[in-house]
């Protein structure tokens, strides 16, 4: 029986494994492989790596990094940062990653997901639209690990993004990113109830009751956390898990 994917999202900065909140305050974490090895044993549904210095430095993430994921992880994962071109989407994907993550590029050039779905298929190509509201509480969409804004409305360009052939959006929103206070439930429902094509909700998870909110009030492809998945107690210590088969057969209620 289908349910929806559960992902932990691992943020890489100078080869390790950090956290943010509200894309700032970067905390180290650990060893982003060691990290696999963990969700490995915990049997993650899916992982997904995003090299948040890349655009910045004018690079992509490390094709040797995503080779070593390749070799280590059981699970399919995708990988963004600082993807330009068709090129860099196909070293990516050769290097062992099943489907590339599209950010400053979809929004800078939305052109270039049309030649990406063309030229490796919609269900390789992943666009995450970052969300954040500005002083008057009006979402739009940003980009450059959200230093820039495009001044989109967020519903609107992820309707653009179906329209250029994107497979799969991960909807994230900044404002929450971190908190573990909950996704924003208001958000991901009206963008998902506006495409047709797979979402995933990402920001602001820190327990399984958040999914199981936002699961009952939108059908998702898939829920995307960070905090969630390497922090434990109110503390936050630092603790790679991952829910069990049976706490998510519980989380939404699935008949086995």
């Amino acid at each position: 029986m289908y349910r929806p994917r559960v992902i932990p999202v691992l943020l890489l900065q100078n080869k390790g494994l950090v956290k943010s909140v509200k894309f700032r305050n970067y905390r180290y974490i650990g060893d982003p492989i060691n990290a696999v090895r963990i969700f490995n044993e915990l049997k993650a549904d899916e992982l997904a790596f995003i090299d948040i210095l890349a655009t910045k430095e004018n690079r992509t993430i490390s094709i040797d990094f995503i080779k070593k994921v390749g070799e280590e992880a059981n699970m399919p994962f995708s990988a963004g940062g600082g993807i330009r071109t068709l090129e860099d989407i196909r070293k990516i994907i050769e290097a062992g990653a099943e489907k590339v993550i599209l950010n400053s590029i979809a929004a800078e050039n939305p052109g270039f997901i049309n030649m990406a779905a063309e030229a490796f298929g919609s269900s390789t190509i992943t666009v995450c639209v970052d969300v954040k509201r500005d002083f008057l509480g009006k979402e739009k969409v940003w980009f450059k690990a959200g230093t820039k804004s495009l001044n989109a409305d967020p519903v609107k360009f992820a309707r653009q993004m179906e329209e250029c052939g994107a497979g799969e959006i991960i909807i994230q929103s900044i404002d929450r990113d971190g908190t573990m206070e909950g996704y924003d439930i208001n958000l991901v429902k009206k963008i998902a109830e506006s495409v047709s094509i797979p979402i995933v909700a990402l920001g602001g998870a820190g327990t399984l009751s958040h999914l199981m909110d936002l699961n009952i009030s939108v059908s998702l492809s898939g829920f995307a956390a960070g905090s969630m998945f390497v922090y434990h107690g109110d503390r936050r210590a630092v603790l790679v898990n991952y829910p069990g088969k049976e706490e998510i057969v519980k989380l939404f209620k699935l008949n086995c």
